[in-house]
């Protein structure tokens, strides 16, 4: 690991009322001595903190007074001698503390390096590190429970667990492969099928768990369809308690699709207002449909307004004519303008029926009053996480560890087919090896230069 002493902004660019410094290293109480005139920081308790001033490199020229917060090693964040320091949040004077602690012998830091020296020096694995970006980038309150959680270590804990018990049957069967002479079975077939069943079992709970966490770190689409005059823009509007779109009574008022984003039940919503579906000769609106029909096919889900004051023949058709873009899966179908008809027609009411879609997504709703949708709105929401609480259980959320989970389990299920038609010791060995390796890369208890670059590199300066 690079020896160097770095330095790095860590609080947001800008101006503010103070920023912070980072400074992390093994020479860092030495260098920051050199630009510090105040208590001595080598001689200074752990975890204290100390008003100064901060001049020039070899030079009384006053930066700023300051407040610096000494970390000795290893109980930092990194691991490593360390020196907060809290300065007023002037852009110049941010600039020239950066710049004289280069002068004083430390040099810049690269991004995620702060985070990245912390998991090489043991403080953090990397599920905890991805966790701490996840929990700076979290906007909403389900994001930030499950980025809380990883930092707290559960994931870590679980998947180490796991990796032990691996470790065990591992061994058990290269201690065959090393007295395969004597013909001698030290993993007794049933309990080791037994036993990686249940680790199988486990990784399952985590991978059916990832499109929850994905719906709770980084939001839901919901496209909002139908034909033109059903009520969608004013649906749009009110869920965003704002006139993001126009309202008209004209046909073709909405050309293209607008977008707003909005939080309920701690998760970020992004709804998409779709032109009306129809037939036209109009070039612009045709485009807009085209566009309507895109959104369709990428969202996470779909809210199709049926209006009741429509012909019922024209709406089926249309919503049949577009079943096989959706995923039918996660389609609400909801009966609009309940504040002037109650109670649709039995043609209307039997549409989603008479097209095969189940009774539970269906609503009742009026996008003028409110009425009913909440209720829609509580309906995606509980669908869309599973009713999964990131504060009871464990929840994968990053695609990196989902997919070395599913690597994991085709490889153990792979041992267990091993077990089941008798295959030979050392093709169940080197499945286990194999899924030993893919839980270890998700906590970085085997890892590569390429796979830590990767991570960190997205992470900022100063974290």
């Amino acid at each position: 690991m690079n020896q160097d002493t770095i330095t790095a902004i860590a609080t947001p660019p800008g101006t503010g009322g103070i920023a912070i410094i980072r400074l992390s290293g093994k020479d860092a109480f030495s260098i920051f001595s050199r630009i510090w005139t105040g208590a001595d920081i080598n001689d200074a308790k752990s975890h204290t903190a100390h008003l100064g001033i901060i001049h020039r490199y070899n030079s009384v020229q006053t930066i700023d007074q300051a407040v610096a917060t000494k970390f000795k090693a290893p109980g930092s964040f990194t691991g490593e001698n360390t020196v907060e320091i809290s300065c007023h949040g002037s852009r110049l004077i941010q600039r020239q503390i950066i710049h004289t602690l280069i002068e004083a012998g430390a040099r810049l830091a690269n991004p995620g390096e702060f985070s990245r020296r912390a998991f090489l020096n043991g403080k953090i694995d990397l599920t905890q590190a991805e966790a701490i970006a996840d929990l700076i980038a979290a906007e909403t309150k389900a994001a930030h429970d499950i980025a809380i959680t990883q930092t707290k270590g559960r994931l870590s804990r679980q998947l180490t667990e796991i990796r032990e018990k691996l470790l065990h049957l591992s061994s058990m069967l290269e201690l065959e492969l090393d007295f395969s002479e004597e013909d001698v079975e030290f993993a007794d077939r049933q309990t080791l099928r037994q036993t990686a069943t249940q680790l199988l079992e486990t990784i399952d709970s985590l991978t059916a768990s990832y499109s929850a966490g994905q719906a709770m770190r980084n939001g839901i689409s919901v496209a909002i369809a139908g034909i033109p005059n059903t009520g969608k823009s004013t649906l749009l509007n009110h869920l965003c308690d704002d006139d993001k779109a126009i309202v008209s009574d004209i046909p073709g008022t909405t050309r293209d699709t607008i977008e707003a984003t909005a939080e309920f039940h701690g998760l970020q919503f992004r709804f998409i207002d779709t032109a009306g579906l129809r037939t036209t000769n109009d070039t612009i609106e045709n485009i807009g449909i085209q566009r309507a029909t895109q959104s369709l096919a990428k969202a996470d889900f779909t809210i199709w307004l049926i209006d009741p004051t429509a012909p019922a023949d024209l709406q089926k058709g249309t919503l049949e004519k577009h079943l096989g873009i959706i995923n039918t899966e996660r389609l609400h179908i909801a009966f609009t303008k309940s504040d002037i008809i109650p109670d649709p027609a039995i043609p209307i009411k039997q549409i989603p029926e008479t097209l095969g879609l189940p009774a539970i997504r269906r609503h009742s709703i009026s996008p003028v009053t409110g009425e009913g949708i909440s209720g829609l709105i509580s309906a995606i929401a509980e669908q869309a996480t599973a009713n999964r609480d990131p504060g009871q259980e464990t929840i994968i959320a990053n695609a990196r560890h989902y997919e070395s989970l599913l690597h994991s389990r085709e490889s153990l299920s792979s041992m267990i087919d091993s077990i089941d038609n008798g295959l030979p010791t050392d093709l169940m060995a080197a499945d286990l090896r194999t899924t030993l390796t893919h839980i270890g890369e998700i906590t970085g208890a085997i890892t590569t230069p390429e796979i830590l670059s990767n991570i960190f590199s997205n992470f900022c300066i100063g974290k």
